[in-house]
């Protein structure tokens, strides 16, 4: 907790209470939610959202979890965040600093000359003077009081953006690093079925030469083989982009993790169920809504700053020290000089200057309350969209299964039948690109799948943990 806090409670209690950071107006909490989410599967379940913080922990993954502490630490993004949240501190502390008396000591000496007239020589004195000045102005209608709530919640809604930032750089981390992984896959299938069709042209080749087969056999071969290869480079291209993505995201020059991600890894297995609760837990759990609630309250205590514009200001001003002709006389107790002046002022006329500001600022709070409204509706929005890309893809992926098991099946039948002289050639051609089709299909939905619960965790507010914000702001 920095130092001006406790002076913050201080001060307004010396003023006549404290003031709380402003509640939120009905209008924002009287927003209608469903009590349960549209999208239904066996494996949703309407339980308690377990602790999300780290939720990449739970795939079991070593090396994801060492992407996303790095990103963490030393990600471009972060480091913004956090000097954006240093400023906000920093403003805070100014704003908190209006509140107290401001004090300071000076000194000064004043030579003077007398009685110079008709060409006298005159006297010289030196008046010395030393002492305390100290000025006041008592936030009695609440004015700079509304202005430290205001500058309060603007660091907790910065606080909260900088784990809206946390959350959504551990999502981008994990999805390129699924993407990557993805990539590693269909590469190793693409490659597997290259090796598989060139030892196929081989024997096809062998066979056109003793006569057992036609030119058209081999060339026909050699097209499937030649087609297979030319998907290897785009494959290449898209694994190389994601793990230079995922360098510049852990702060990194692209290259950097080359070693790293050189071993081929199998994509952590998707769970089985996810716990999702209640549309109110998410939006407890989102840090941007918490931002944008934070960032109302700061617009509602400005407005009433505004507002106390309209009443006088009072301002206390004195000082106490010393006045002697010597430095050595000073201190002395006639020598001691004091004064406590109070001044009040107001606004007759401006020309409508406060009420146009007053104004201003209600527009400004109204647009505020808005955002937090689309906020909550985008939190609802982006988790039933996940929901369903998670249950489309528990779908598709036992799809793409049963499909690439029947593809091998025919693929394997189709061989022995062409050995045994029962098909023609080109049947073992069509199943072995069906196969090739149906085994990259079923790597890019285990993807997609794995995608789907990244994006699932990130909508449910997964990678912060719901209070941190105040943590972070008293740091």
């Amino acid at each position: 907790m920095t130092p001006s806090r406790p002076f913050l409670f201080v001060a307004l209690a010396v003023l006549g209470g404290c003031s709380a950071i402003p509640p939120l107006p009905d209008s924002a909490r009287d927003m209608a939610l469903p009590g349960a989410w549209a999208t239904a599967d066996a494996a949703i379940k309407p339980a308690a959202v377990r602790d999300l913080s780290s939720w990449w922990r739970q795939m079991g993954d070593p090396v994801l979890d060492e992407l996303i502490e790095r990103a963490l630490t030393s990600a471009p993004d972060m480091r913004t965040a956090q000097a954006r949240l240093k400023q906000v501190r920093a403003s805070r502390d100014l704003a908190v600093a209006g509140l107290f008396p401001s004090l300071g000591v000076s000194a000064s000496a004043k030579g003077t000359k007398t009685g110079m007239a008709a060409g006298g020589s005159g006297t010289s004195q030196t008046l010395y003077a030393a002492g305390f000045d100290a000025s006041w102005e008592p936030s009695i209608f609440g004015g700079q009081r509304d202005a430290a709530s205001g500058a309060e919640a603007d660091l907790v809604a910065s606080a909260t953006t900088l784990e809206s930032t946390r959350v959504s750089l551990a999502a981008e981390v994990a999805l390129e690093y699924v993407t990557l992984r993805t990539y590693q896959q269909r590469l190793a299938i693409a490659r597997a079925n290259t090796a598989s069709q060139a030892e196929t042209l081989r024997i096809t080749d062998w066979k056109q030469q003793a006569g057992l087969v036609t030119s058209l056999d081999v060339e026909q071969a050699r097209t499937n083989l030649e087609q297979s290869r030319a998907s290897i480079p785009s494959l290449e291209t898209g694994r190389a982009a994601a793990e230079h993505r995922l360098a510049v995201l852990t702060g990194q020059p692209p290259g950097s993790l080359r070693e790293l991600l050189r071993e081929i890894r199998p994509l952590p297995a998707p769970p089985d169920e996810v716990a999702v609760g209640i549309p109110a837990d998410t939006l407890r759990q989102r840090p941007d809504v918490r931002a944008a609630e934070w960032t109302l309250r700061g617009e509602i205590a400005r407005s009433a700053e505004q507002r106390a514009a309209r009443y006088p200001s009072f301002t206390l001003s004195g000082s106490w020290g010393w006045q002697a002709f010597s430095t050595a006389a000073l201190g002395g107790s006639d020598t001691l000089v004091r004064s406590l002046v109070g001044s009040l002022a107001a606004t007759l006329f401006d020309g409508g200057r406060i009420g146009a500001r007053i104004d201003a600022q209600s527009a400004v709070e109204e647009q505020a309350l808005v955002a937090y409204q689309a906020s909550i509706l985008t939190a609802l929005e982006d988790v039933e969209n996940a929901l369903a890309s998670y249950a489309a893809g528990r779908e598709r992926l036992e799809t793409r299964r049963r499909a690439a098991e029947s593809a091998r099946n025919a693929a394997l039948l189709a061989r022995t039948l062409y050995e045994a002289g029962s098909t023609d050639f080109q049947k073992v051609l069509d199943t072995d690109r069906t196969r090739l089709t149906a085994e990259d299909g079923l790597a890019s939905a285990e993807g997609d799948l794995l995608a789907a619960v990244v994006k699932l965790y990130k909508a449910l507010g997964g990678g912060w943990r719901a209070g941190g914000e105040t943590t972070e702001a008293q740091s």
